[in-house]
C-alpha cells in the first residue's frame, strides 16, 4: 500500500509541477515605443518603472512610430507596443489592452499666415506631415481623403515633431501637423513661442465621421499655460485613440500586469478627459483582449488579494489545467485500493497453478522416489508463500493457500506409508 501511495502522490507532484511551470510567467517583456524623447517613448519608461515592482524587466524598442510597431508586431517580434488609433494591424496578429490615452490632431500654423480653416481649401502650402513609417503620416493620409483634399495640392515634408516645430518658427514650412499627447514638451515650446498658433478646425464633427476611429474633444482656455494664456479661447479638436496592443500569445499573467498598470498610469483626470475615462475597451480598432476587458470593466478579482499576481490572472486557467486532472485521479484513487488488492492476492494465487499439478501427479506417479520428488516441490512452494511480506489485512490468502498445501502434504504422507 505504501508504494502506491508514494506512486500517487508523484505523480501529483509531477502534475503540480507541470501545472506551475506552464503558469509561470516570463520575466521579460519588449515594448515598442515611438522614437526617443516622443510622448510613447516617455509613457514606455513609465511602463518600465511600474512592472518592475513585480520584476518583470521591459525592453524598450524605439522606433518611427506607429506604423513600425505594427509591423513589429505582426512579424511576432515584440510582446506590446503603443500604436495609434487608425494604424492597420491585419486580423489575429494583435489584441488590445484597450485605448490608453489621446492624441489630438494638432495643427500649428505661423501667425499672420491666412490658412483657412476648412482643409479642402488648402493649397500650394508647405505642410510637415510625419515621418514615414509614424502614426502622424498614416493618420494625414486618411485625413486628406476624409476632407477631400486633392493629392499633390501641397508640398509634404517628412519631419519629427521637434523638427516641425523649429521649422515652423523659421519659417521653412507653413503648417505643421502633429498627433501627439497636449502635453509633449515640444508642445509646450511651440505655445510658448510668438511666431506660433493653434490653428482651428471647422466642420470638426464632419470630419470626424468620416474618420471613424476619430473622437472630438475641447481643450479648455488656459489649459496649456495661463501665462500667457494658451490657448486664448476654448478648442474642439479631433484626437486619436493611443492604443495598448499586445502579442495574441501574451501569457496572461503579463496582460494582467500590463493592464493594472494602464490602469493605474491613464485611469486619472488630465487636459482632455475626466478621471476613469482610460484604459478604455471601446472604440478600438482591433479585439479586445479577454483577461484586459475584464479587469478594466470590473477590476480585479478576490484572488488577487490571496495570490500572487501570475496565480490570481490565471484562476480559470489553473482550473482548466487541474480538473481534467482531477476528473482522471478519482476514478483512480477508487481503482488503487482494488488494484492493490487483487495484487497481493496474486502473489498468493499464482502458486495455485503449481499446487494443483502436484496433486495432479499425486494421482498418476505413486512411487516413492516420485512421491519424495513431490514432497520437495511441494516443501518449496510452501517456503515461498511464507516468506512473502504481506500486510496484516491480507495474509488471510496466504493462510488459506498453506492450510491447502498442508492437506496437500498430508496425502502425500499417507501415500507413503502405504507404498511403503
Amino acid at each position: 500500500m505504501r508504494l502506491w501511495i508514494a506512486i500517487t502522490a508523484l505523480t501529483l507532484a509531477m502534475c503540480l509541477s507541470l501545472i506551475l511551470f506552464m503558469l509561470l510567467p516570463p520575466q521579460s517583456l519588449t515594448l515598442a515605443a515611438g522614437a526617443r524623447g516622443g510622448a510613447y517613448a516617455l509613457m514606455a519608461e513609465r511602463y518600465k518603472e511600474v512592472l518592475a515592482r513585480d520584476d518583470i524587466d521591459v525592453t524598450i524598442v524605439y522606433t518611427d512610430g506607429s506604423v513600425d510597431n505594427a509591423a513589429l508586431l505582426t512579424k511576432g517580434e515584440i510582446d506590446a507596443a503603443f500604436v495609434q488609433a487608425g494604424v492597420h494591424v491585419p486580423m489575429g496578429k494583435a489584441e488590445a489592452i484597450g485605448g490608453v490615452f489621446y492624441e489630438p490632431m494638432i495643427f500649428l500654423a505661423r501667425k499672420g499666415h491666412d490658412i483657412p480653416s476648412n482643409p479642402a481649401l488648402w493649397r500650394d502650402l508647405r505642410i510637415s506631415s510625419g515621418r514615414p513609417g509614424s502614426g502622424t503620416s498614416a493618420a494625414f493620409e486618411d485625413f486628406q481623403k476624409a476632407v477631400g483634399m486633392a493629392q499633390g495640392a501641397n508640398k509634404h515634408l517628412a519631419l519629427g515633431f521637434a523638427q516641425s516645430v523649429f521649422a515652423l518658427e523659421a519659417g521653412g514650412i507653413d503648417l505643421a501637423f502633429l498627433v501627439s499627447s497636449i502635453e509633449a514638451p515640444y508642445l509646450t515650446q511651440a505655445f510658448a513661442s510668438e511666431e506660433i498658433t493653434l490653428l482651428q478646425l471647422a466642420y470638426t464633427e464632419a470630419i470626424s465621421r468620416h474618420l471613424d476611429y476619430a473622437d472630438i474633444v475641447q481643450i479648455p482656455t488656459g489649459a496649456v499655460s495661463l501665462a500667457p494664456v494658451q490657448p486664448e479661447e476654448a478648442r474642439e479638436m479631433l484626437a486619436l485613440k493611443a492604443q495598448l496592443a499586445i502579442a495574441p500569445d501574451l501569457h496572461p499573467a503579463l496582460v494582467n500586469r500590463l493592464t493594472m498598470a494602464a490602469k493605474e498610469l491613464h485611469r486619472g483626470r488630465d487636459l482632455l478627459t475626466d478621471r476613469g475615462t482610460f484604459p478604455s475597451p471601446y472604440g478600438i480598432g482591433m479585439p479586445i483582449n479577454s483577461v484586459a476587458r475584464q479587469l478594466i470593466q470590473d477590476g480585479p478579482s478576490t484572488w488577487h488579494n490571496l495570490l500572487p499576481y501570475w496565480a490570481a490572472a490565471q484562476v480559470n486557467r489553473l482550473l482548466l489545467l487541474t480538473l481534467p486532472i482531477l476528473l482522471l485521479l478519482v476514478p483512480l484513487l477508487r481503482v488503487v485500493p482494488s488494484l492493490y488488492a487483487y495484487f497481493r492476492g496474486w502473489q498468493v494465487w499464482k502458486h495455485y497453478g503449481r499446487i494443483r499439478e502436484i496433486e495432479a501427479e499425486l494421482s498418476q506417479h505413486g512411487t516413492m522416489a516420485n512421491l519424495t520428488l513431490l514432497a520437495e516441490d511441494l516443501e518449496a512452494v510452501d517456503h515461498r508463500i511464507a516468506q512473502l511480506r504481506l500486510p496484516p489485512a491480507y495474509r488471510q490468502t496466504a493462510y488459506h493457500a498453506r492450510m491447502h498445501i498442508d492437506l496437500v502434504r498430508k496425502r502425500i504422507r499417507q501415500m507413503e506409508d502405504q507404498t511403503l
